[in-house]
């Protein structure tokens, strides 16, 4: 009994969270993301970051059902989860990424959740300050849809080069990177639901305990 307790512990032992993650964007779909990473139980990242400088709009119901109070920043809303004695170190910081301030990313894998007006040149640079760091990265490819869309998860190389995001990431120079959405965009009719941000932030949050897995071996 003995032996087998202490093979027990070991493999619990393994099983504690490591690495650090930084998300990009504290939004409705961020704020899934956040929420499923910091839940993760026997594993997961042991660092969370996240990086926005939003704070909570009237309309931003999930936060509010949630306790946050309108006006204060998202991403400390996040970070005031992670009470006293919880597993994880979770880190808000409350600043929109530019140019001028990239070094603030960081971390194993860096996931770039962001919306809003032309988001893509931002995203661009994001992508690559992080890879010369040593940053796997992450984004999404659209995240409009009613229900009946796929969410995939798929290489750069390999995605539809006809989506505006795939086309601009390539153009400027984006390789080894990871997309993930329904392809559905603001051009389309359809609008953004709860349902399907829940789908996408599922499978993000798979492909981002995947590549922290491969960084860390």
């Amino acid at each position: 009994m003995a032996v087998i307790l202490l093979e027990i512990s070991e493999l619990e032992g393994k099983k504690a969270p490591r690495g650090e993650v930084t998300l990009v964007g504290a939004g409705r779909l961020g704020l899934r993301t956040a929420l499923n990473l910091m839940q993760i139980h026997r594993g997961g990242p042991e660092r969370i970051n996240v990086i926005d400088g939003q704070r909570v709009s009237a309309d931003d119901l999930i936060f509010r059902l949630m306790g946050a109070t309108p006006g204060e920043y998202k991403v400390k809303f996040i970070e005031s989860l992670a009470t006293p004695g919880f597993s994880r170190t979770v880190r808000g910081i409350p600043e929109y990424i530019d140019r001028d301030n990239l070094h603030l990313l960081g971390g194993d894998v860096v996931c770039v959740e962001i919306a809003g007006g032309d988001t893509l040149p931002v995203t661009a640079e994001i992508i690559k300050y992080a890879q010369k760091m040593g940053c796997a990265t992450i984004s999404t490819m659209g995240v409009f849809g009613i229900g009946e869309e796929d969410v995939n998860a798929i290489s750069i190389e390999e995605a539809d080069p006809g989506n505006p995001i795939v086309e601009y990431l390539l153009d400027e120079g984006v390789t080894d990177h990871l997309l993930v959405g329904t392809g559905k965009l603001i051009r389309d009719w359809e609008p953004v639901t709860p349902y399907v941000l829940d789908r996408v932030s599922e499978v993000m949050t798979a492909e981002i305990l995947k590549l922290l897995r491969r960084k860390l071996g």
